[in-house]
């Protein structure tokens, strides 16, 4: 059963799977990918008979495309940063340990804001045993003000107060918008017509748009990606995971 099931998950998922620049189906070949009608009736009677069988084998094929993903994303950072140092660049971090951990993020993203408060308390916990390095990934066709905040804490960190401004963002992003970046930026002392000019520049759109041209160059599509040395952790990680991949890493050097 498990394998007719198994057999029925490929063969529907392999049209999903094609690229989008792929050339137009021919007549032979969508009738290759036309089920039997005998193989397709015995199928429908074991979904009948066992409806979560076919949710298990689903969340499987979930779980081994995902894994596969993580798996090329992995390659793709070794090959275009063969240390992981190498990521870093010129984004804001802090912390000095060996152990390098990048957040490509989205200040107007929810699951960023779970993830800040635990990616928050293990850098705090862990600071000598880990970098913690924040990168921009703003997904501009959902969050309108992703990408001014993302400007707005740039040019905080060009009067070296990148990470407050960062955690200030966070703890109001229901209120993310004009007033609120003057607000933080005054609460912080900073020069504010300088920090108007340098997040209005030209300079914070391209420091934002080579940390998005990362992002993509290494298959992200969405926020918040964690990377953990080689170890990439989608989703809004917890405190629990980020502790047990760090316990990981140890134990493998």
């Amino acid at each position: 059963m498990a394998v007719v099931l198994g057999l029925l998950v490929t063969h529907l998922a392999l049209p999903a799977v094609a690229s989008a620049a792929s050339p137009p189906a021919t007549a032979p070949e969508l009738a290759a990918n036309t089920l039997d009608p005998a193989f397709e009736q015995q199928v429908l009677a074991v979904i009948r008979r066992h409806p979560a069988v076919l949710i298990e084998a689903l969340n499987a094929y979930e779980r081994d495309q995902q894994e596969a993903q993580r798996r090329q994303q992995a390659e793709k950072l070794r090959s275009l940063y063969p240390q992981p140092r190498d990521l870093i660049g010129d984004s804001p971090s802090r912390g000095s340990g060996k152990v390098v951990v990048v957040e490509f993020s989205d200040f107007q993203c929810p699951y960023c804001a779970q993830a800040h408060e635990a990616l928050k308390a293990f850098v705090e916990q862990h600071g000598k045993e880990v970098t913690f390095v924040y990168k921009n990934f703003p997904l501009t066709q959902i969050h309108p003000q992703a990408l001014p905040a993302a400007r707005a804490a740039w040019a905080a960190g060009r009067q070296g107060q990148f990470w407050a401004y960062h955690d200030a963002l966070f703890a109001n992003q229901a209120r993310l918008g004009e007033p609120l970046y003057g607000e933080i930026a005054n609460n912080l002392k900073l020069d504010l017509p300088r920090f108007d000019q340098d997040r209005k520049g030209p300079a914070s759109l391209q420091a934002i748009k080579k940390e998005v041209d990362q992002a993509e160059a290494l298959g992200l599509q969405g926020t918040p990606t964690v990377v953990m040395d080689r170890q990439f952790l989608p989703g809004a990680v917890t405190a629990e995971v980020l502790e047990q991949q760090l316990a990981e890493l140890g134990r493998s050097k």
